[in-house]
């Protein structure tokens, strides 16, 4: 039994009947042996039976109103093959003194580690490392070092070729065999050679993955791929040595070749997804500038990023990052939020605004005072529930290695009886060659391709209709969806304004008054400046630009057309200028009750008067409308979750037909529906483009990410829509839907091979020459199977 003192930080101690409830609840713990409660410290350092026993410990504390400090951090992992794996990492994580809660996630070969704070971090990674499975910190700094898992791609796609141009020529002299017809063959000694290469040094990894397997005394797709491919090539190598001089042995060489290669094969594609992980978080923190622009008495200066505090005061000029969350001290400009909210529009900012870490600002000079620098801004917030969302997600136990565990042992105990029995009944030569037919017959060729010829062709039919689907996963859930939730800008909008209206006093030149609002945002660079510069050009004007132009921050625009002094903005603007709105404010509420953004442009011929207003707003794609209905077919209900005014996303679902519909959420927001859909049992699919949708993408069972917006959006969901376009979301879910289906059917076919050749391979009726013929049948029928799915069409508009 190995003990394990650590001392916690308790919080909530006020007094000494605290100190006797915190000793009461660690006594009544499980493992613990002792504990000494210092109430000026707040800290209880306690002995542990076990250093296992810290969880229930702390568990306790909680319970009794008295939470222990403690931190968390996700470890990336390398090695980890089947589901064995999980536990033997959670084991070595959870030995050492200070862990209090380790889960691993398979799909993603991560670890969330949850530690007192003063635990030794080097000590998790030696771990993991006498335990098999290397690891790094994923908030580590790598500045030049080489990714470990880009390294395992470029390696294992290495490997996947080098098998495939071994296996061809075995392969190729196999086919005119299926059909009765003696083709070439290569020379045995060839053959041998051939396939000793792709067997030993190439399918190596499946031999110390099954050892792992066989360690645990579990059973998984490795194990059956050694077990199988060694069968066969043992099988093949006996003959070959046993042969008469002159006489052509039976070697089935070729089959073990061709599984280990279509194995690696699924194993490249599975590791190329796995890397969307590492992929999305280094896409996030690349938002946050390197330096800052810091203000001293000295003057501004650029320092690392790393020597900003709290309190300090920096400058941001435009077209740069924000680097830090801060206070607004001077200045104003639009700031580009649309990384947190969402939103198309930039956002005005004026002193005593907040701004966030990674925002863009558009223009005008910020004075801005430090908030929270590091761990502590929304961004590195975002980049969490990004590391979290996708760590925390259950493993998938595939289908093939919940029957695996099964299947191998039985295949071994049959092979085995067949050996024994027969050894009694018929000769030990025999049954050996009897017991080792039936491990041939098992050797799970059909059951390796099932799955990878379907996704390969599913995926690349799906590719081709512009759906890129990124990962088993998120096809293993995507067919069982109820549930899709939409993001509203970029998603179902076109994602940028367009002038809707223009509207104009009665006895207003409308011509001139367009001709004056393009005069003066002719050189201006907001969106909305060139939504109004668009419509001028659909209406033939080409305006010069304003004399004494100027921008007014995170208010509008001024300047001087044909002698007139014109201002162009918002309702401060207006004000400002001393402009009545009063005729105006009906319309202007019917406006903004759809949630479109208003603009006023006043000139002053005397008096000032405001004599045009613009109605501004992010126009629906067209295939929004047509998306919500082919849900509603299938049965899928429909939501809405917006980072944009009430009244915009109201609007939207309006004009759609969502009923459920939530504005103004912030991505911990939107990642906390995700998972509160999930608790009422629904199989949620989230679809988004932005950065702040990453956490509700990676929280959902399936996230979908339109290309046209963000890497981070891409990086964090399963399935990328090519084309932006929303009617590609029913689609996928049919293509899913249908891949899902090809796979059952083709593991349905390979049992079936085996069930019916197991039994007539162990009572002899099925020599090794019909066992390898009915192996490459089955092959056959499921690469046709798959094939079929090439058929597959989007449903036409």
């Amino acid at each position: 039994m190995s003990m394990s003192t650590v001392t916690l930080n308790v919080g909530g101690m006020t007094c000494a009947s605290c100190v006797r409830r915190v000793e009461k609840a660690l006594g009544a713990s499980p493992g613990v042996r002792s504990a000494e409660v210092n109430l000026a410290a707040e800290t209880a350092r306690v002995e542990l039976e076990h250093p296992t026993d810290l969880a229930p410990a702390a568990a306790a504390l909680g319970k009794a109103g008295y939470p222990v400090t403690m931190t968390e951090r996700q470890l990336q992992l390398q090695g980890m093959t089947c589901a064995s794996c999980v536990s033997r990492a959670e084991k070595a994580l959870l030995s050492v003194a200070g862990v209090i809660h380790a889960e691993v996630n398979l799909a993603s070969e991560q670890a969330r580690v949850t530690m007192l704070p003063d635990t030794d971090h080097q000590a998790l990674l030696q771990a993991t490392e006498r335990a098999g499975y290397s690891g790094r910190w994923l908030d580590e700094s790598r500045a030049g070092v080489e990714d470990p898992a880009q390294g395992r791609l470029v390696r294992e796609r290495r490997h996947l070729v080098g098998a495939a141009i071994l296996s061809a020529p075995l392969a190729l002299g196999m086919i005119p065999e299926l059909v009765g017809v003696h083709g070439w063959m290569a020379p045995p000694i060839v053959q041998l050679l051939l396939a000793s290469v792709v067997q030993f040094y190439f399918g190596a990894r499946f031999y110390r993955a099954a050892w792992h397997a066989v360690r645990n005394l579990s059973g998984n797709m490795d194990l059956l791929v050694a077990i199988g491919t060694t069968a066969g090539w043992t099988l093949s190598t006996w003959h070959l040595l046993n042969a008469a001089a002159g006489d052509m042995p039976a070697l089935y060489y070729e089959a073990s070749a061709v599984i280990i290669t279509f194995v690696l094969l699924g194993k490249y594609l599975e590791s190329r997804a796995k890397g969307q992980t590492l992929e999305a978080i280094r896409a996030l923190t690349a938002l946050r500038p390197d330096t800052a622009r810091l203000r001293s008495p000295e003057g501004d200066r650029l320092v690392p990023l790393e020597q900003i505090r709290p309190d300090d005061v920096l400058v941001v000029q435009p077209g740069e990052r924000i680097p830090v969350d801060a206070q607004v001290m001077e200045g104003g400009g639009h700031v580009d939020e649309s990384m947190l909210t969402g939103e198309s529009l930039p956002a005005s900012r004026q002193p005593g605004d907040t701004v966030s870490a990674g925002s863009m600002n558009q223009d005008g000079v910020l004075i801005i005072r430090t908030l929270a620098v590091g761990h502590d801004t929304m961004l590195s917030r975002i980049v969490r529930m990004v590391e979290g969302a996708q760590a925390s997600k259950a493993p998938i136990q595939r289908l093939v290695d919940r029957v695996s565990a099964v299947f191998v042992p039985i295949v071994l105990g049959i092979a085995l009886l067949t050996w024994l029995i027969g050894s009694v009944v018929i000769g030990g030569e025999q049954a050996l060659l009897n017991a080792i037919a039936v491990l041939v017959i098992a050797c799970p060729c059909a059951l390796g391709l099932a799955t990878p010829t379907a996704i390969m062709v599913g995926t690349g039919i799906a590719a081709r209709n512009g759906i890129l689907i990124r990962d088993a996963q998120a096809l293993e859930l995507a067919h069982r969806v109820d549930t899709v939730i939409f993001d509203k800008t970029g998603t179902l909008t076109v994602g940028k304004p367009e002038l809707l209206a223009f509207d104009t006093l009665p006895g207003t030149d409308a011509g001139q008054a367009l001709t004056w609002a393009a005069a003066i945002q002719k050189h201006a660079e907001h969106p909305l400046a060139a939504a109004l510069l668009r419509h001028a050009e659909a209406q033939q004007i080409d305006p010069r630009p304003a004399n004494d132009f100027r921008v007014l921050s995170g208010r509008g625009a001024g300047g001087r057309v044909d002698g007139f002094q014109l201002w162009l903005g918002n309702r401060t603007l207006m004000r400002e200028q001393g402009v009545s709105l009063e005729e105006w404010e009906d319309l202007a509420a019917s406006h903004e009750a759809r949630g479109r953004t208003l603009s006023w442009l006043a000139v002053d011929d005397g008096e000032v008067r405001a004599v045009a207003m613009m109605a501004f707003a992010d126009k629906l794609k067209a295939g929004a409308a047509r998306t919500v209905s082919q849900l509603a077919t299938l049965g899928i209900d429909s939501w809405l979750i917006s980072g944009d005014s009430e009244a915009a996303a109201a609007a939207v679902g309006e004009e759609l037909g969502i009923r459920h519909v939530e504005a103004q959420v912030l991505p911990e927001d939107k990642a906390r529906h995700v998972a509160t859909l999930r608790k009422q049992g629904r199989v949620v699919a989230m679809i988004g483009d932005g950065i702040n949708d990453a956490p509700a993408l990676a929280a959902a069972d399936v996230g979908m990410a339109m290309a046209t917006g963000t890497d981070v959006a891409m990086h964090s969901a399963g399935i990328t829509l090519m084309r932006g376009d929303p009617t590609l979301v029913p689609a996928a879910l049919d293509i899913s839907r249908h891949t899902w289906r090809k796979i059952r059917q083709n593991l349905f076919w390979a049992f079936v091979y085996n069930s019916l050749g197991i039994p007539l391979a162990a009572v002899g009726l099925l020599s090794p020459m019909m066992a390898g013929a009915m192996m490459a049948a089955s092959s056959v029928s499921v690469v046709a199977n798959a094939l079929l799915l090439r058929r597959w069409k989007p449903e036409s508009p």
